[in-house]
Parts: C-alpha cells; structure tokens; sequence
C-alpha cells in the first residue's frame, strides 16, 4: 500500500496531479484545498496518500498534512460516503472546519457543500462528532495549514486586482508565507517590494 509520495510535479489540474517519482508518473486525486497551495509544476512535491483499491482501479487520494488525511478517512467511515465524495466534501470546506462543523453539529453549513444533504449532514453528525473531538483536542497542523490556504488565496486575489499576473503572483506570495508572514498586510507588502526590484 502506498503511503506517501515524494518526487515532482510533472502536471496538475484541479482535483488531480500527476507525480513523477524515479521517472513513474502517479496519478493523484487531490482536493481543491491541495490544488490551491500546490507549488509550480516541475519543483518537488510531498503527499500523504490513501490507496484505495477496487475492482476495476487503483486510485490514489493524496493531502498536504497527515491531519487532512485523518479527517477524510474518518469522513469515509460514514454511511454513504465513498472516496470520490470524501474529496468533493473536502474541496468544498477546509478539514479544520468541517472538524468544527461537525463537533458544533452546525448542519447548516455541512449542507452547504456540494454533495452533502439534510440526511448526509445528519449521519456525520452522529457518526463522526466523538471521532472529530478526539482529533481536535491536540495541535493540529490542518488548522495552520489552511489559514496558510486563506491567506494565499486573499493575498492572491488582491494582487491580481492591483494588475499582476496570477502566475506570477503566486510563487511569490507562498514563498513569504513561508518565511513567517502570519497578516495579509505583511504579505502584500513584502511580496510588492519584492516585486518592485
């Protein structure tokens, strides 16, 4: 079973990439949440993967942090829930939301996300609710992650507005969140001097 890959990006869309390790391309689904903090295709990758097996394919489901892969193994313990939909439910809400989501038994915000109805909301709801409580009760990276995935994306956004160019904002603005800008403020104006030289 295959439990993490590291190699390069040799193609990514959204919902999927393709992982080049030792010359093998791997085909990965991935949530949105990933494809959106993915780096630039040809600069390495690191995945934390769930095979899932069946009949007729090997399919590989691959997550930044361990703490994601958690959560959409627990979501596929629910009733009704297969890997397919795990990933849509996950492309719709970041895991440490849906954690609280659920934890809170706020059914109208799971019913928000594509895919999810009264019924489904429900059942994670009962099914999940003492699983997620243990999850959460230590520090989770999900929870740094996705704020990093917010603050991306607002920082993204507002460039594009100001008239740069999206690609070319983006590495840029990954890279600063990496060095420890935690305020879209310190983000846009690191990323503008940087980009003013």
């Amino acid at each position: 079973m295959i439990a993490q890959i590291r190699g390069t990006l040799a193609h990514k869309l959204p919902g999927e990439v393709i992982v080049d390790v030792g010359g093998v391309g791997y085909q990965v689904f991935i949530p949105l949440n990933v494809f959106y903090r993915l780096p630039d295709v040809g600069d390495s990758i690191s995945l934390y993967i769930h095979t899932h097996l069946r009949e007729d394919a090997l399919q590989l489901f691959g997550f930044e942090a361990a703490e994601e892969k958690q959560v959409f193994l627990l979501l596929n313990s629910v009733s009704g829930i297969g890997p397919k939909l795990a990933v849509n439910i996950l492309s719709g809400i970041p895991a440490d939301e849906l954690v609280r989501a659920v934890k809170d038994g706020d059914q109208p915000r799971l019913i928000s996300i594509p895919g999810v109805g009264r019924k489904l909301a429900e059942r994670m709801i009962v099914e999940l609710r003492d699983k997620f409580t243990t999850l959460q009760s230590r520090p989770s990276e999900v929870v740094a992650r996705s704020d990093d995935s917010q603050l991306t994306s607002d920082a993204v956004s507002a460039l594009v507005n100001l008239g740069y160019r999206k690609t070319e904002v983006e590495k840029n603005v990954r890279d600063m969140i990496q060095t420890g800008k935690r305020t879209l403020e310190e983000v846009l104006k690191e990323v503008l001097r940087k980009m003013s030289r």
